[in-house]
């Protein structure tokens, strides 16, 4: 597969709207068992603080040897998350200084391995695996190491957007809690004629007593102002209920 095409179809995994680790990786482990070759199946796993925090795979027995090699902490992914370069593994019968991991390899149909490593934060080890011994040579997998770096890019991509979301979440709802507040500052300074500032302070002091949110003080009082319940900004009808306009409601003076 010629290299523009590889970066094409990893960078097609990467429609942020819809995207998650978890599926980009799948993908990403597909990709890479089919056009590595010698390569029958691939796994792919995300390290964060020293952890395996995403794993993912081809197929199924790719999943279930990553997970012996975890469970006895010895084999090719953590040789390769200890010295940063890619760890072959000619032949797994043959193979010794992974005797468990290399026996539930034989067993498994895996005959070689060949293990990479990608990013800083957010570690990518990419794991190929082959049927056949030496099927796969370290000077060949060009291919490979592009994966795991596209691999390692998506993680961080994908990351960045789930912050970015996440922020603006927050702020829209920080937003719409200051909303709420000054609806509740109009309905005060006209029921009990007094200045923004003093109906802020009476909020605030109320959220002091009662050892509530300022928020929740500003939903109560547009509920008792309205005569009916308004949601502070936690609850999923937060949005709706802020939209509604006091003046277009009957008006009542506030019981405080």
């Amino acid at each position: 597969m010629p290299l523009t095409d590889l970066a094409r179809q990893t960078a097609a995994l990467l429609n942020l709207p819809t995207a998650t680790e978890e599926r980009a990786l799948h993908q990403l482990a597909v990709l890479a068992s089919m056009q590595v070759r010698g390569c029958a199946a691939a796994s792919v796993a995300v390290w964060r603080d020293g952890e395996v925090a995403a794993l993912a795979s081809s197929h199924p027995d790719a999943t279930r040897l990553t997970e012996i090699e975890l469970r006895c902490g010895s084999g090719p992914i953590i040789d390769a998350l200890q010295t940063r370069v890619p760890v072959q593994c000619a032949d797994t019968l043959d193979e010794v200084r992974w005797l468990e991991y290399a026996a539930a390899a034989v067993r498994l149909g895996v005959r070689c391995s060949v293990t990479l490593c990608a990013g800083e934060q957010s570690v990518v080890v990419l794991s190929l695996l082959g049927v056949r011994p030496r099927a796969m040579h370290l000077d060949q997998l060009q291919l490979a190491e592009l994966v795991a770096a596209y691999s390692a890019a998506l993680v961080g991509a994908v990351s960045d957007y789930r912050d970015s979301r996440r922020t603006t979440v927050q702020l829209q709802d920080a937003a719409a809690g200051r909303a709420l507040v000054d609806q509740a500052k109009g309905i005060l300074m006209h029921a009990l004629s007094c200045s923004a500032d003093e109906a802020l302070a009476r909020i605030r002091d109320m959220s002091q007593r009662g050892n509530m949110r300022a928020t929740d003080v500003a939903a109560r009082v547009l509920d008792a102002y309205t005569g009916r319940p308004v949601a502070s900004v936690d609850a999923p009808s937060a949005r709706a209920s802020r939209r509604r306009s006091p003046a277009a409601q009957p008006r009542r003076r506030p019981s405080l």
